[in-house]
């Protein structure tokens, strides 16, 4: 039995920990995705009003996730972490008993969500610079792969658990378990006891103006090509090819492949191609890990052209599980390319730019997918997005930085150092 536990879960005892509560913690945000849109269903609310909940919780993204990289480098991460997690709790559990009691509003619900989403805001950055202080170099790839495999597999059983749990107690009920979901993992977060941070002059010193250690951040994606060119790439791909997935598909299957179901079938053959792509990044030793990342990111940004190929749905769930393996691929490679090669002092601000151009502006390229299929058809626009995201990809591998950068980081780092 011990042989099938992961060898980084077996002999990082910090790493397991917060695995363990993390794991919890995603499944339960996996039902909570499902389940907030039938909760502003059932208090009355129209789809604009579900688009106005749900942009409520991504804002906050854009207005305090560089906020949340500061903190995240100023004080100890996993505390940060914890309270997050106490105020998505408290938030999911206030939404469920107004749910439960019948006095919800789609107000209420679109408040809440901001508070949410300005927890998650400041969890995000704490997360990734947290993981160097939990594992060693030599098992960071690994430990990524996992929390990675926990994500995707949570793409497959989320959607599942989340219909029995509304079917059986409404989306109240459902969001209920998640709030007991950031409870457990909170409880994990209180045990968790990292590495001592390892002095280091970019570490923002006592007294230090917020400004000043956001210039330090941006100093170090400024000063490495293979970090602006990566997060440029990913950026593209969240503003450009996302919405293909999240708008545009849903569309395609209502108007041609017979709705709902079809829509279900690609979105589980893409969870299972990432599951199979966190298994193989977890096994996956590369000398260059960024060129391969940039040649996995472009397979990931066909998503849109599989989508509008205007194939069978056998053919297009199946190619949408190819871009499954190369998204999870391109995403542990990623996090663990800077978690190794940028200095950990610094590393929950860089990363925090990270998730500003990725997450934080995808509402963007949601917002415009509508109106732009609108004017030019959703298969031209599928077909553009493709023409855009896969050359921003496959430029990457054009970058010496980003071709030539090693899997293993210098003996210090202290300073942005060009690869």
């Amino acid at each position: 039995m011990k042989s099938l536990v992961p060898a980084v879960l077996r002999d990082e005892r910090q790493f397991a920990r917060l695995f363990v509560g993390q794991s919890l913690s995603v499944l339960g945000d996996r039902v909570s995705f499902v389940a907030v849109p039938f909760a502003v269903l059932s208090v009355g609310g129209s789809a604009s009003d579900i688009g106005l909940v749900t942009a409520a919780g991504l804002l906050p993204m854009l207005l305090f996730t560089l906020v949340g990289g500061v903190w995240a480098d100023r004080f100890r991460r996993h505390r940060i972490m914890l309270v997050s997690d106490v105020v998505r709790c408290a938030v999911q559990g206030l939404i469920a008993v107004l749910l439960l009691t019948g006095v919800a509003e789609v107000s209420h619900l679109a408040l809440l969500m901001i508070v949410f989403g300005t927890a998650d805001a400041f969890f995000m950055p704490a997360s990734t610079g947290l993981l160097p202080l939990l594992v060693g170099a030599d098992r960071l790839r690994e430990a990524n792969a996992l929390r990675g495999f926990v994500q995707s597999s949570g793409l497959v059983l989320g959607p599942a658990v989340a219909g029995g749990l509304i079917a059986l107690a409404g989306p109240g009920g459902a969001l209920t378990v998640d709030a007991l979901t950031f409870a457990v993992s909170a409880a994990f977060l209180a045990r968790l006891r990292p590495r001592a941070a390892t002095p280091d002059a970019a570490r923002p010193a006592a007294g230090g103006t917020f400004l000043g250690e956001l210039r330090a951040g941006w100093a170090h994606v400024r000063g490495n090509t293979w970090v602006w060119s990566g997060m440029a790439a990913m950026g593209v791909y969240h503003v450009v090819v996302l919405p293909s997935v999240f708008v545009l598909g849903p569309v395609l299957a209502a108007r041609e492949w017979g709705g709902v179901a079809s829509w279900s079938v690609v979105v589980a053959a893409f969870g299972a191609g990432a599951v199979v792509g966190d298994v193989c990044a977890y096994r996956l030793q590369v000398a260059r890990p960024m060129a391969v990342a940039a040649a996995a990111l472009a397979v990931a940004s066909c998503q849109a052209v599989v989508i509008g190929s205007g194939g069978s749905l056998t053919v297009i769930a199946v190619l949408e599980a190819v871009t499954g393996v190369a998204v999870s691929v391109f995403f542990t490679l990623w996090e663990t390319t800077l978690q190794t090669h940028v200095p950990e002092a610094v590393l929950s601000r860089v990363s925090s730019y990270d998730f500003l151009l990725s997450s934080g502006l995808m509402p963007l390229g949601l917002a415009l997918a509508g109106p732009v299929s609108a004017s030019l058809g959703v298969r031209p626009t599928l077909f553009a997005m493709t023409v855009v995201a896969v050359p921003a990809s496959l430029s990457l591998l054009c970058v010496p930085a980003v071709r030539r950068l090693p899997a293993r980081a210098p003996a210090a780092l202290t300073a942005p150092v060009e690869a």
